[in-house]
């Protein structure tokens, strides 16, 4: 056969082959949208089509594996303000029923435009705007009180242990949220990254991990105002967030060596994270822990392994969640909606896997544990009062009333089994000098 024939055949072979898979695919989504319209015409009720639109699309990606998943229009932008660690409006977190009775402040932000105003924790918030707050539900009153930045929004508001209610206009700004939290809050509403109990031994709490989560603790590690010993890094709770901020967050421990490696699919997805000298800035010397619990996961799993498999840190609390996937975010929709869709898995510097597999048992090796003396697992009502106690902590009182509430004390055995690790190797503090004249 000649050449030219034959070369003819081959792309000829190789268009049907393309026309194929496009017309199964398209046979696919033919037949979505028909299912679509079948239901749309004949279901017993009207529905509405963009609802069947987002519940197929929730079905198609959430069947996949528990962490795909489809994020409409109505979360992407809460779930966006999440990673990117700020929202427009006036700073205020709030509850409502049914948790509480009322509107109610849980804490401003430190240096919001609420702070500022005087607003405070436990101000029970009456009207938005003229109208009853009694009319909404929390989701309604939280976007009535936001708004584009500039403009104001005019609360009545009365104090927890007042009758007297009063009015005040707040504009509306650029919020930036923490998620480097420490200890306690000083006066003024800052905080304290160091233990009240011993501040030899510094505290850093991470809540999340993004945007400028590395960027906080960087300035944070310095402890140029308070020098530390020891540092306890608590990820309890926290549910992970960007792959990003966990490498730069375990380069600033470690000074050579794997931090993470990812594998996907394909070759060109493959990657390994290493550390650098230069990104170190916390004292290699200096012990630490890092504590976690059964809900530190992803992201926060990957610093506690780093830290574990190179020898920098000792891991106290209870096993992780086990979560060894990385999940990319694929804008939809001109970037109306997202499709969260596990593209890899991470690996840890040992060479294993966290994941926990669908069928997998407590025997297995998935998570990170801590050491078998350093294991300390809370039961559900202890989980609660730890919770509490944090909670507690975390509420923000504006300047005229600030330091005028005794600090709340924390009960929490997980964190006492951290400290009493620390103290085993910080070197006793030196006697106090005898003062006292001897006749």
């Amino acid at each position: 056969m000649p050449t030219r024939n034959a070369l003819i055949i081959g792309i000829a072979s190789i268009l049907s082959v393309v026309c194929y898979e496009k017309a199964t695919h398209n046979r696919y989504a033919r037949l979505l949208a028909h299912a679509m319209q079948v239901v749309e015409d004949n279901y017993v009720e009207e529905v509405d089509a963009p609802q069947l639109f987002e519940n197929a699309m929730t079905g198609m990606v959430g069947q996949l594996d528990q962490y795909s998943s489809y994020i409409p229009p109505k979360q992407l932008q809460l779930f966006q303000q999440n990673l990117d660690q700020e929202f427009v409006g006036i700073g205020i977190v709030v509850e409502g029923p049914p948790q509480t009775d009322h509107l109610t402040v849980v804490s401003p932000v430190y240096g919001s435009p609420a702070y500022d105003a005087g607003l405070r924790a436990g101000d029970v918030i009456l009207e938005i705007d003229g109208q009853s707050a009694k009319a909404w539900t929390l989701e309604e009153a939280v976007e009535r009180i936001k708004g584009p930045r500039g403009t104001t929004v005019t609360l009545v508001t009365r104090h927890a242990e007042s009758d007297e209610s009063r009015t005040t206009v707040v504009q509306r700004d650029l919020i930036h949220t923490k998620s480097v939290l420490g200890d306690t809050r000083a006066n003024g509403g800052s905080w304290n990254y160091f233990l009240q109990d011993d501040p030899r031994i510094g505290y850093v709490r991470l809540t999340t991990f993004g945007e400028r989560t590395a960027e906080e603790l960087q300035e944070v590690l310095a402890f140029s105002q308070h020098p530390v010993e020891g540092l306890i890094l608590d990820l309890r709770g926290n549910a992970g967030g960007l792959l990003s901020a966990a490498v730069s967050i375990c380069d600033m421990f470690i000074e050579t060596g794997t931090i993470v490696s990812i594998r996907g699919r394909r070759k060109k997805d493959q990657e390994v994270y290493t550390a650098s000298p230069s990104n170190t800035v916390f004292d290699s010397s200096i012990p630490m822990v890092v504590l976690v619990d059964r809900y530190s996961a992803s992201a926060s799993e990957i610093v506690a392994a780093c830290l574990k498999d190179h020898g920098r840190a000792a891991i106290v609390g209870h096993r992780t969640w086990g979560k060894g996937t990385v999940q990319n975010i694929i804008m939809m929709e001109q970037r109306t909606s997202a499709i969260k869709l596990t593209t890899a898995s991470y690996w840890r510097p040992s060479g294993k896997n966290i994941h926990r597999r669908r069928n997998a048992t407590e025997q297995d090796d998935w998570g990170v544990r801590p050491s078998k003396e350093l294991d300390v697992e809370l039961t559900p009502e202890q989980y609660r009062e730890v919770f509490k106690q944090r909670r507690e902590r975390d509420v923000l009182h504006t300047p005229d009333d600030a330091g005028q509430e005794a600090i709340p004390a924390i009960n929490d055995p997980q964190r006492n089994r951290a400290v009493e690790y620390l103290q085993s190797r910080i070197e006793p503090a030196p006697p106090k000098p005898d003062r006292s004249e001897k006749a």
